[in-house]
């Protein structure tokens, strides 16, 4: 078994190979790295919203062994299963996601220790809140939330019964803040100082500058997917069985091992009537001492003055075990380098984006042999990419599942947006 340290140390070095286009500027700009690892052969590493990514990349990589398989040719991750046209995982195979921070939304939403900076003020006493403005009070905390938790150093104290010239002011508790926010329609957050600031243990959009997103929390995804696998609906025609990580590494941050739980596995810890090859499968939850070496922390300690304001960075790198094309670098969602003129083509289109991998798909499709075509895809009236995923009726038999019975208030991508062929 692999220790923690190694696999952090693992992904780190491959990212560091990797060529200099697209990468932080050192001191300067910070990001987010993640990966996923079948059976020891690290396969997908990328930054942005990392977990996502990384997973989309490691889809690239199954179609490409699901082709292998289904042509003779063989595959190192897939032998033949028992129903016509499906295909399971090589026993001892199994698949491992690291990321080098926890992911946003609910996992993110950690108690400040001594040793970590304090994300807000520190509340005062009952007095001396009365004695202020309420939505200044509200302000001030919202200010601090979104400044002050970006620009504090890790390693900072905190003294929980310090006194000043004003009088006794005794701190309370506080949690680290995410920018995800609550979906509509469910409980919001209170804002209060303190823990009290956020709600816990709820669906959050992800969080972003510009355009306001309805893709739901890293958080959420991994909860999810610890129910109806990570293979989607499109790989799940040919698959006997979910594909579930076995295991989630975290690098060094702030972690707290309670509320990874409490945002990964106990919010599905209790759906039931799954259909066949569905099941409610957590991942073991780990933490490494190593961090990134462009983390948020890192870069504050590495800035320099005359670098300018650090902030994340605005690309996106993605490198995947595939014959073609195995990296992809993006910045805001458009391949790195393209011209206006070459904007809504093919040539501008990220190799991970919905329509490139349903491409993927289709050309599986179009390598299987008819006679060993799975059932659910012999269907003449498939067309769009939207027809593909509901047919996939064991998939959206678990997702129905879990919808109703752990996540109501998951946000629906609009049909008309998934009718491209």
């Amino acid at each position: 078994r692999w220790s923690e340290p190694n696999i952090a140390k693992l992904c780190y070095e491959r990212f560091r190979q990797l060529p200099r286009r697209g990468k932080p500027e050192p001191g300067r700009e910070w990001t987010l790295l993640a990966a996923v690892l079948p059976s020891g052969v690290c396969d997908v590493l990328n930054d942005s919203h990392a977990e996502v990514i990384a997973r989309r990349g490691c889809v690239r990589y199954l179609i490409q062994e699901l082709r292998g398989a289904v042509s003779g040719r063989g595959s190192s991750v897939f032998c033949a299963a028992d129903e016509r046209g499906k295909w399971r995982l090589q026993p001892g195979v199994s698949f491992l996601l690291f990321s080098s921070h926890t992911p946003c939304g609910d996992a993110s939403i950690i108690p400040v220790t001594d040793s970590q900076p304090q994300p807000c003020p520190p509340v005062t006493s009952v007095k001396s809140r009365e004695q202020m403005d309420g939505g200044d009070l509200k302000r001030k905390a919202e200010e601090s939330g979104e400044e002050q938790n970006s620009k504090l150093p890790h390693g900072s104290s905190t003294d929980f019964g310090r006194t000043d010239r004003a009088g006794l002011h005794r701190q309370v508790p506080d949690v680290h803040r995410t920018g995800a926010k609550c979906v509509p329609g469910g409980p919001a957050d209170p804002l209060q100082p303190g823990v009290g600031y956020h709600s816990t243990g709820v669906l959050r959009v992800k969080p972003g500058r510009g355009e306001s997103t309805f893709s739901l929390s890293c958080s959420d995804k991994l909860a999810r997917w610890g129910v109806l696998g990570f293979q989607g609906a499109l790989l799940s025609h040919y698959l006997q069985e979910a594909l579930y990580f076995s295991t989630v590494v975290v690098g060094k941050c702030p972690y707290d091992q309670e509320v990874m739980e409490r945002a990964l596995v106990t919010r599905c810890s209790h759906v039931s009537d799954l259909p066949a090859g569905f099941s409610v499968r957590p991942p073991e939850l780990l933490q490494s001492t190593l961090e990134f070496p462009f983390s948020q922390a890192q870069t504050e300690l590495q800035h320099q003055a005359g670098q300018g304001r650090i902030s994340p960075c605005g690309a996106a790198i993605s490198w995947c075990n595939v014959t073609e094309q195995p990296l992809d670098v993006t910045a805001n969602g458009y391949k790195h380098g393209v011209t206006k003129k070459v904007l809504g083509t093919p040539k501008s289109r990220s190799l991970l984006c919905k329509l490139e991998l349903f491409h993927s798909f289709l050309s599986l499709v179009s390598a299987t042999d008819p006679s060993a075509l799975p059932d659910s895809l012999r269907r003449a009236e498939l067309q769009t990419y939207w027809d593909y995923k509901q047919a996939s009726q064991s998939y959206q038999q678990a997702w129905q599942q879990l919808r109703s019975q752990a996540f109501p208030l998951w946000l629906r991508s609009d049909r008309n947006l998934l009718l491209f062929h």
